[in-house]
């Protein structure tokens, strides 16, 4: 089937946290034995003599009862032998898998070249790879399949290998509560897989390939061999045994989870004891108290969190589509944005968050500011979402567009980083939900996958508290297995499929404190008299002040303290409508941050009372106060400091004070010349000359900046265009350079996966030429040791081979392969049709046996037949020389023996019959 006819698995339910009771989302019952463990193997560059070193290490002869699945990068154009090779290491049955192949204990699974596999319902299913070559990630693909199948029954082993192919799928199998197995780098041809998942924090071995058989099976003999705790009746004793690792774990980590769900807390402690063969609560509780380590582990086992980059794309897509009308809606432009994600683990739904709010700003083309707290309990996990690094992995949970867009790739560290603009609206920190207060004002909270693993009290006072948090009308966004329960009057449903909710906007709810904090009674509530019932000195003291503080408030002007150089020391009342900010490093310079309207006569009133140390007024002033102008009246007062200290400085008092209108009137209509000093209008009239000139002074100076700063402002300006200019260039090369770059890093991508691919074909071909050249020196040695002189010709009768014996019938040196052998002269005696005899087999295929003799006497049987291959295929012939020397000198003497016996009973027959021939002759006469 093809792959991408099917929900992708990283879509799916694979990676959602099970509830901690024993039933499903849809309320249907766990399996209890859902058959035997799988151990998931994934490996690439230098996988092959990892599996050797592995499956070497197996105990012979002994059962395991586990199903063993390997998944290697292999080249899709070549047919993989890795199941022949791993059969020679192992005693179990080895195949390679086929589409619905169902998996048995005892037997290893092999991937088939080309093919993505994933695991359901006890079976291996291949799929076509949907990912460009290059860009595949078969490992983790499986080991998501494998973390949703068999929850805390997988297993996981990373072995040799480069990229980061295989952390998001232990990320999966690790949330589930299963396994984590990774190679030690330094026993690792390529180390890249294997650090890559060791940086993730969630491994539970780190071992050579050899080393990993033996913890492997004593894990699971604690692991599988008996039901889960979980699912037998609560005891005293494990009860017990769980407020002591409560309080263990709260006295070390300063966190309570007596309020999280039973059956999860106990699910993530019977892994921890199997982790370190442990069968007994007692003993696990001892274990902590003697080794705070553990602790620790098992504090990051609770925290453990399943996330990725838009975790359930559809639940966002879902959000997306409510984010322009709720979120945005009824906002200024520039206005800020706030959102809270709870137990963000390390930063991905919340960067995810981030980059959706960004996109739909820049569709609508709105402008917001966006500020985003991102707070967990895993201080690591935050630390590590800081950084915004991330495995290139995530290649199959982020779509291409935002890849490129969002990310930047680091070929060094084989992983992308998250862009500075996103990296900058969000903010991570610390924080237990549990205990800690919530932020405010919020227009979303993504609380995703965090209830399910707590009580149903505390479900309820953190969604009362997410209601609080939130703004009217505000958006609240829970996991696919979440619900707000009972809270209904405090939420309403916005999308029930996807668990988006809205605040409702009631006012009778029951207003809750923060969760763990205690808040004293207010002292608005203690009668005054309680506070003041002293003695007299201090009640007379409180009264006086009381007074004093009053009347200051009532008449107070706003006043600065300042020294020569106009560096504010002090400040008394509200100066904020006459001082700003300046901009660029802060300091704290009245000259500096005087409003526009107030300045100039600040620094020329300044001046003069430095000049000549007395009190300088200025009335009437305009002072611009956020679009508008204040009337105020200015008074610089020479002050010193306390002629106690040694070191006196000038200090001057700078007083602002709005003027009374009731005293302005008052003093224009009752205001005569009579009753105006003399010595007022001399000070008045000296004061005004100074000022003429010291204005005069001042413009003319003002003119000549004005000059300068004109002429510096038209030099600027053509420096800015030329600038402009050149940075349009620049960008435009820069472009093209990033271009060339994406296509370089995309050409990387794909040439390291070649080169992977390449490296396991060449592993296999070392492999096979070892088999070959062993075969090789056992027929060498065979041809040698049984005494045949051997010469193998092609159909042309060139020379491809010999053996050492067949140099002494025919004349051949090493340097004769490759000749044709009837260009080689030989030492037989009258027998010259050799080539002819060759041919003659070759038409026929009729082997032929011929005795020849060698110039110094050695007999050889001359045996030729045609040279077949595998396929039976005719690829030329076969000469033999079988040496019969000693059994030709047999048959000689043989014959020699024979005819002498021969020679010998022809004799005395002779004899016989010249003896009978005087007998017969006696007789004949005699009878005469």
């Amino acid at each position: 089937m093809k792959r991408k006819n099917i929900k992708r698995i990283s879509d799916s339910k694979i990676d959602q946290p099970v509830s901690s009771d024993q039933t499903t989302e849809n309320n249907h019952p766990i399996p209890v034995d859902p058959g035997c463990p799988v151990v998931g193997i994934g490996a690439s560059a230098g996988g092959l003599a990892a599996f050797e070193a592995f499956f070497s290490g197996m105990p012979a002869n002994r059962k395991t009862g586990m199903a063993f699945v390997l998944v290697q990068h292999l080249n899709p154009d070549y047919k993989s032998i890795l199941s022949e090779l791993v059969k020679r290491y192992t005693s179990m049955q080895v195949f390679e898998v086929e589409s619905g192949m169902k998996v048995k204990p005892d037997c290893t699974y092999i991937i088939p070249p080309n093919h993505d596999m994933a695991f359901l319902n006890g079976a291996l299913h291949l799929f076509e790879p949907s990912a460009p070559r290059g860009q595949r990630l078969p490992i983790d693909f499986f080991f998501r399949s494998l973390a949703q199948d068999q929850r805390d029954r997988a297993i996981c082993i990373v072995l040799s290998g480069n990229g980061s192919d295989g952390t998001l799928g232990l990320r999966a199998i690790k949330g589930e509560g299963g396994m984590v197995m990774v190679q030690s780098p330094d026993s690792t041809e390529y180390d890249g897989m294997p650090r890559s998942a060791i940086s993730t924090g969630l491994v539970d071995f780190v071992l050579p390939a050899a080393g990993m058989p033996e913890k492997l099976i004593a894990y699971a003999e604690h692991a599988f061999s008996r039901f889960p705790l979980l699912i037998q009746p609560s005891s005293p004793s494990v009860e017990d045994a769980l407020k002591r690792i409560f309080v263990l774990l709260r006295v070390q980590t300063g966190h309570d989870f007596s309020h999280y769900k039973q059956n999860t807390i106990l699910r993530r402690i019977e892994r921890r004891m199997a982790v370190h063969q442990i069968d007994n609560q007692e003993k696990y509780v001892r274990f902590l108290q003697q080794a705070p380590i553990e602790v620790e582990s098992l504090f990051c086992d609770l925290l453990i969190g399943v996330t990725n980059f838009f975790r359930d794309p559809d639940a966002f897509a879902a959000l997306q589509k409510h984010i322009p009308s709720r979120v945005f809606s009824d906002k200024p432009s520039g206005a800020l944005i706030k959102i809270w994600v709870p137990g963000c683990s390390t930063g991905e739904e919340a960067y995810s968050l981030a980059i959706l709010l960004q996109e739909e700003m820049e569709r609508l083309k709105l402008n917001f500011r966006l500020q985003i707290f991102a707070t967990d309990l895993d201080s690591k996990a935050i630390e590590q979402a800081r950084t915004g690094l991330f495995p290139a992995s995530i290649a199959a949970d982020v779509l291409p567009e935002r890849l490129s867009r969002f990310f930047a790739l680091e070929p060094e560290n084989n992983s992308y980083r998250i862009n500075k603009s996103i990296r900058d609206t969000i903010i991570f920190s610390l924080q237990d939900v549990i205990k800690d207060p919530p932020f405010s004002k919020l227009d979303l909270i993504s609380c995703r996958n965090l209830l399910i693993y707590l009580g149903g009290e505390l479900q309820k006072r953190l969604i009362s508290m997410f209601f609080y948090a939130l703004n009217p009308h505000g958006l609240l966004f829970l996991g696919t297995s979440e619900t707000v329960g009972d809270s209904v009057d405090l939420f309403g449903v916005l999308d029930r499929k996807s668990k988006i909710f809205i605040r409702s906007n009631v006012a009778h709810a029951t207003p809750r404190l923060p969760l763990g904090k205690f808040h004293p009674p207010t002292h608005d509530s203690i009668p005054l008299t309680q506070n003041l019932s002293r003695n007299s000195c201090e009640f007379k003291t409180q009264l006086r002040e009381i007074t004093e503080q009053a009347l200051l408030q009532h008449f107070s002007s706003s006043a600065l303290l300042v020294n020569e150089t106009g560096e504010i020391l002090y400040l008394h009342g509200r100066t904020g409508r006459y001082l700003e900010p300046a901009q660029g490093e802060a300091e704290m310079n009245v000259l500096l941050m005087a409003r526009e309207g107030l300045r100039q006569n600040l620094v020329i009133a300044l001046r003069n009372a430095m000049m000549h140390n007395e009190i300088i007024h200025d009335y009437q002033l305009q002072v611009k106060t956020n679009g508008d102008f204040t009337t105020v009246n200015l008074t610089v007062k020479p002050v010193l400091e306390s002629r106690k200290s040694e070191n006196r400085h000038r200090l001057f008092l700078i007083v602002l004070q709005e003027p009374d209108s009731k005293l302005e009137n008052r003093e224009t209509t009752d205001a005569t010349p009579e009753n105006i000093s003399d010595n007022v209008n001399v000070r008045k009239s000296s004061y005004s000359e100074e000022l003429e000139i010291q204005i005069q002074t001042l413009k003319k100076e003002l003119r000549d900046k004005e000059q300068y700063f004109l002429t510096i402002n038209e030099e600027l300006h053509t420096a800015n265009e030329e600038l402009k200019s050149s940075n349009e260039e620049l960008q435009s090369v820069n472009e093209e350079l990033q271009s060339t770059n994406e296509e370089l890093e995309t050409s990387k991508e794909e040439l390291q996966s070649v080169n992977e691919e390449l490296d396991t074909v060449n592993n296999e071909f070392q492999i096979k030429i070892t088999d070959l050249s062993r075969a090789n020196n056992d027929l060498n040695n065979l041809l040698v040791g049984i005494g045949i002189g051997t010469i193998f010709v092609n159909l042309q009768m060139i020379i491809q081979r010999f053996t050492p014996l067949a140099s002494q019938v025919i004349n051949l040196i090493p340097s004769d392969v490759g000749r044709p052998l009837g260009h080689i002269s030989h030492n037989l005696i009258g027998y010259d049709s050799l080539t002819d005899d060759i041919q003659k087999v070759l038409e026929s295929l009729i082997p032929k046996d011929i005795g020849v003799q060698t110039k110094n006497g050695e007999f050889y049987l001359l045996r030729i037949r045609p040279y077949r291959t595998l396929e039976n295929v005719i690829e030329g012939a076969v000469i033999l020389f079988f040496d019969i020397s000693e059994q030709k000198r047999a048959e000689i003497q043989t014959g020699i023996a024979l005819k002498a016996a021969l020679d010998s009973e022809n004799h005395f027959r002779a004899l016989s019959e010249f003896l009978k021939s005087p007998q017969k002759d006696i007789k004949e006469d005699n009878n005469e």
